[in-house]
């Protein structure tokens, strides 16, 4: 098995380990913990991915007593960290919006003005909700209490955009919900605003830097 056949959670893997060993418990938790909210991913799949790692020689395992009870300890290998380092170097892709809620609005017109509103609801819980984890993240660093104090570094950069998207997200459901409460009850009798696609198209120039709207 070459490096190639390596996926983006194999690398996200490889930078847990890269931190410090871990179980496959361990493992999953911080993909949930720490990672989950930029790359989620089945935990199934995760208990796969260190064997892997192992068997390409990019960790190495090594079992251990917590008790009585038998665990495996995964630990990045020096070859490992030079995979990891080769991965880093490259740019990567652009994200990916994965958005149920989106999805419902964009096919509101098959439904009713009260379903979009519900789900616009959930889109503002949501995001309030989400943004109250990153304030309680963020406090327990600030205090001195976060974990790996030394990745702050990092973790400054991520979680800036992590918050402001939580933030994108719920501002836009507040203005989305101001707009959809104006429907008739069947949204197949909503009729567009000009001006609201006006003003999407100069966002839209503005953040590409073209100055030509047509």
């Amino acid at each position: 098995m070459s490096s190639q056949t390596l996926t983006t959670t194999s690398y996200a893997i490889l930078g847990l380990l890269a931190i410090e060993p871990w179980s496959t418990y361990e493992l999953t938790q911080q993909m949930d913990r720490s990672l989950g909210r930029m790359w989620p991913r089945a935990q199934s799949k995760l208990y796969e991915e260190p064997k892997k790692l192992v068997s390409i020689g990019l960790a190495k395992a090594a079992t251990e007593t917590v008790g009585r009870r038998p665990r495996t300890m995964y630990t990045i290998t020096a070859k490992g960290r030079r995979a990891l380092a080769a991965w880093l170097s490259e740019p990567g892709a652009g994200p990916v919006v994965e958005f149920e809620q989106l999805l419902k609005v964009f096919f509101s017109e098959n439904g009713t003005k009260g379903d979009t509103l519900a789900t616009l609801a959930a889109t503002r819980a949501w995001a309030e909700a989400r943004s109250s984890e990153s304030f309680e993240v963020g406090r327990r660093y600030l205090a001195g209490e976060g974990p790996f104090p030394e990745r702050a570094p990092q973790l400054e950069l991520t979680s800036r955009f992590l918050t402001d998207f939580y933030a994108l997200a719920g501002k836009w459901a507040a203005w989305a919900t101001e707009i959809v409460d104006s429907w008739p009850d069947d949204p197949r009798e909503a009729q567009g605003d000009p001006g609201v696609m006006a003003e999407t198209v100069r966002r839209a120039a503005a953040a590409s830097g073209n100055t030509h709207l047509g």
